[in-house]
């Protein structure tokens, strides 16, 4: 049993992210899927979509819930998802060191998994004056 992790997003960022990370953890340590919201999407059309993508998702243990800007439609359908009986957590603002860093902490339950994201995804913010 593991948490899973489920990208929700605009179109083409977490098909693009999931692929980087796939490409610099051969094999990851965590199962990801990944569902993007199309701009035009209408939520309740989506919602069956993105649930059968939470469930791809769940190794048993609960899914963590990436999105990547808050109150938009993707966090508005993931909102929505952790009202369906999958223990599910949620974190905003995806970038890809939140990603590796979720993943290089796979062991982990999913309640620890949304103060790792946070703080990789903050870490992972560096000013370079050199």
């Amino acid at each position: 049993m593991a948490v899973g992790i489920l990208l929700v997003t605009h179109e083409g960022i977490g098909s693009a992210m999931k692929h980087v990370a796939e490409r610099l953890l051969t094999p990851p340590p965590l199962r990801i899927e990944c569902f993007e919201v199309p701009f035009d999407a209408d939520l309740a059309t989506v919602l069956p979509l993105a649930s059968a993508a939470l469930r791809r998702a769940d190794g048993g243990d609960g899914v963590l819930v990436l999105t990547d800007l808050y109150g938009a439609s993707p966090a508005n359908v993931a909102s929505r998802l952790a009202q369906l009986g999958t223990p599910v957590r949620r974190v905003s603002a995806l970038n890809l060191p939140m990603l590796l860093r979720v993943l290089n902490y796979g062991d982990l339950a999913l309640s620890d998994l949304p103060g790792i994201a946070v703080a990789g995804g903050r870490n992972g913010v560096q000013v370079d004056d050199v």
